[in-house]
Parts: structure tokens; C-alpha cells; sequence
């Protein structure tokens, strides 16, 4: 494992912790440039996932013996890490959940059936992914609310004149991606807090994007609501967070109903535990919390300042190379840029393009990216997109391009 008194940021040393990225795809070496759909894994959170059932396996929060012990001792460390990575105020406000999905269906039905009614808005971005739409679209269904969406420029920016517009007094929840997983534009979260917040309004952070690509604050942001998922920061897939203000969780009714959430129950009435168990229903996926913490400490033996210089690098060094092929468009060019890459050639379809790329061993991602309503308005059925991240390398931006140039020549 990579430890913070190893070499600033070694390549190849980094590569080493990610065994996945030793094979041949197709005969080729694997160039994984899909890592806005998920990263890969160090060997320090895979180890920590064998060793989890290995040597502790045991439920957490409800025995009294050793196993138990160990098991909740590791489960709530990372509840540790995790509020330090986001700078959550408290352990209480950090809530595990499935993922950023799961996080915002939960104050979608909590915190938004507690305070909306019939004439209340919410406002969601052209940005964003549909698990940030389809939950408000359900709870604007339930109590009568409606959603107001804010207009987004050809480059991929958002209008925010066209947002500020938008609040009134009629504003109770304002949704934004913080990082576009689809064009990789970077929203000025604070700015779009600080607004909401003069007219009252809540604001929820979709921080899946950007949980790998940036320095999370929840504090300085002043979000109300911030929601990321493991497997985007090289986690395990199935566990996430929820970050709520205090007060607001407090407030809140519990999202599900049954074991761990409760303090007692009978068959007239129960009463609820405290935060942040009130959220956590059930069994919790302990194995992939207990890796969560690994990841977190992966990336922040790097440092992120470290990170985010190589994926900027990275971003640079790849539109140049990609600018530069003949018919190619990107789309998406906003000033503030996650490493995110998506484009479409004149004449070629982009799943093609996906398919005779992976024949060369390299993994991108084509279609809609789960945001229909951006690509209906930049007039699109689909792009392709190539996701680096820390792990990736230069070189396998040259033999990205080569290859796509020749998969575009025999495509015409």
C-alpha cells in the first residue's frame, strides 16, 4: 500500500496498487478510460475486503462478543474517515448508504415530502444525471411541487443568470450535480448555495463526480445535503454517504423502517434512534463500508492537490490530442473541467466507435451517460466519452488517439 512518505506521486509505483490494470483486453493492453462510470480498485481495499470476512465477519452494533466488536470498531472507523474526506462538522451527519442514488432518494422522500407542498419549487440543472431528476419528478408527483430546471450554454455551462431568475419565495429545493458525469463541467457550488439560501431554500449536492476530482468541503460549500458513492473514488460498489446539516436530519422522518433505526418498538408505537442510525435500517454492507476507509486513505496518502495536477494534466494533454483528429467534436468545453473527455466524429456512430475500441483493449463509455434531457438539448443521441483517472498515463492518451484515429478511418 502506498503510504504518504512514498515518492510524490510515481506513476508507476501507483499502477502497481491496481492489479485489474495488468491484462491484455483482445490481445491488447487494457487502457481504461471509463472511470466516470467506476474506478478501479487498490489492493489495499481488496485486501481489506478478504480480510474482512477472513478474520472479523460479524454483524455490528448488536453483539457483545469479539468478532462483533472488531467489526463495529472497523465499520465506524470509516464513518471517521468519511468526515474528514467531506469535512462533515460531525461522525452523526455522515449517513452510509447504497450510494448517491440511494442518498438522494432519501431526502427526495424525507426531507422533500416533510416540507413540499402543492405551488412549491424545485429546481434541478440541464446537468444532470437522471438519479437527480427522477426522484424530485416522484416527490413533485406526491405533494403537488414543480420542478423548474436551469438552462445550460453550448459550451456546458450553466446559465446562472437563467437560475437566479429562476428562485423566488416559491423555491424550497434547489438539486445540482457538482460535477457533470456526462461533459465533466465543474458548477460553482457555492455560488449556487449562497443564492438558493437568500430565498431560503435547501440546496442537495450530487457529489458523485466529483468526490475522486476535487477537494470536498461540505462546510465551506455550506450545503445542506451532499451525496457521493464509494465505487466512483476507487471503493467497492454498493456503499456511498449521505451529508445532512444537523438540524435538517434531526428534523427529518426516517427514510425506511426495521432493525438498527429504531430505539424501542411495540406493537402501538416505536420510537426512533438517533442519527446517524435512524437513516441505516437493517444490516448495513459492512464489508464494503470497512474498504470505503481504505479508499479514502488511498487517496489522501496522494493528496488530492497531487490528484487533481495529474487529472489536469491529463484533460489538457488529451483534448489536444484528441482536437486534433479530423471530424472530431467535443462536446463539452466549459472553462472548469473535471477530467472528462466526450465527443462525437462526423459520420461515425459513437457505439461503433466503443466497440472497435475495446477490440483494441481500450474500455470507454458511449450512449447517453443516464442524462437524456442534456443530450436532447445539445441536439445529440449519444457521445462517446473517455474518463481518466490517477492511474492513468499520457502514453496511454497517444495510443487512445492513434487507435481512434484508425478506428474513424475504417468507419467511414
Amino acid at each position: 500500500m502506498l503510504t504518504a512518505t512514498d515518492k510524490k506521486f510515481d506513476i508507476n509505483k501507483i499502477r502497481e496498487e491496481f492489479p485489474i490494470l495488468n491484462q491484455d483486453i483482445q490481445g491488447k493492453p487494457l487502457i481504461y478510460f471509463d472511470n466516470a462510470a467506476t474506478t478501479q480498485k487498490p489492493k489495499s481495499v481488496i485486501d481489506a475486503l478478504s480480510n474482512y470476512y477472513l478474520k472479523i465477519n460479524s454483524n455490528v452494533h448488536r453483539g457483545a462478543h469479539t468478532l462483533a466488536e472488531r467489526a463495529t470498531d472497523a465499520f465506524e472507523q470509516t464513518r471517521k474517515a468519511a468526515q474528514k474526506f467531506i469535512n462533515s462538522p460531525s461522525e452523526e451527519q455522515v449517513i452510509f448508504t447504497r450510494g448517491t442514488t440511494e442518498s438522494i432518494n432519501l431526502v427526495a422522500q424525507s426531507y422533500g415530502r416533510m416540507v413540499l407542498k402543492e405551488g412549491d419549487e424545485i429546481i434541478i440543472s440541464s446537468l444532470e444525471h437522471h438519479s437527480n431528476i427522477v426522484p424530485w419528478q416522484i416527490v413533485a408527483s406526491q405533494t403537488g411541487a414543480k420542478i423548474k430546471v436551469i438552462p445550460v450554454f453550448d459550451n456546458g455551462e450553466l446559465d446562472m443568470e437563467g437560475y437566479k431568475n429562476l428562485l423566488s419565495e416559491k423555491t424550497k429545493i434547489v438539486a445540482v450535480v457538482h460535477v457533470s458525469n456526462a461533459l465533466g463541467t465543474i458548477n460553482p457550488i457555492k455560488e449556487i448555495v449562497q443564492k438558493a439560501h437568500e430565498v431560503g431554500a435547501k440546496v442537495v449536492v450530487d457529489g458523485a463526480q466529483a468526490s475522486p476530482h476535487l477537494e470536498i468541503d461540505v462546510q465551506d460549500l455550506d450545503v445542506d445535503f451532499y451525496a457521493l458513492s464509494g465505487h466512483k473514488v476507487y471503493a467497492p460498489t454498493g456503499i456511498g454517504l449521505l451529508y445532512g446539516k444537523k438540524e435538517l436530519l434531526e428534523a427529518m422522518p426516517p427514510y425506511m423502517g426495521g432493525g438498527e433505526m429504531i430505539k424501542d418498538v411495540s406493537f402501538d408505537v416505536s420510537t426512533y434512534n438517533v442519527l446517524p442510525y435512524k437513516f441505516e435500517a437493517g444490516t448495513p454492507n459492512i464489508a464494503d463500508t470497512v474498504a470505503l476507509r481504505l479508499a479514502f486513505e488511498f487517496v489522501n496518502n496522494l493528496t488530492k492537490s497531487d490528484i487533481i495536477a495529474h487529472e489536469q494534466m491529463l484533460l489538457d494533454y488529451g483534448t489536444k490530442q484528441l482536437s486534433a483528429i479530423k471530424g472530431l467534436k467535443i462536446i463539452g468545453t466549459a472553462k472548469e473541467k473535471a477530467s472528462v473527455i466526450s465527443f462525437i466524429v462526423d459520420g461515425v456512430h459513437h457505439y461503433d466507435m466503443g466497440l472497435m475500441l475495446d477490440a483494441n483493449g481500450i474500455a470507454i463509455r458511449t450512449g447517453h451517460h443516464c442524462t437524456q434531457p442534456l443530450m436532447k438539448r445539445m441536439n445529440l443521441e449519444g457521445t462517446a466519452r473517455a474518463s481518466f483517472a490517477l492511474y492513468n498515463t499520457k502514453e496511454e492518451i497517444d495510443t487512445f488517439a492513434e487507435t481512434l484515429e484508425m478506428v474513424i478511418e475504417r468507419l467511414r
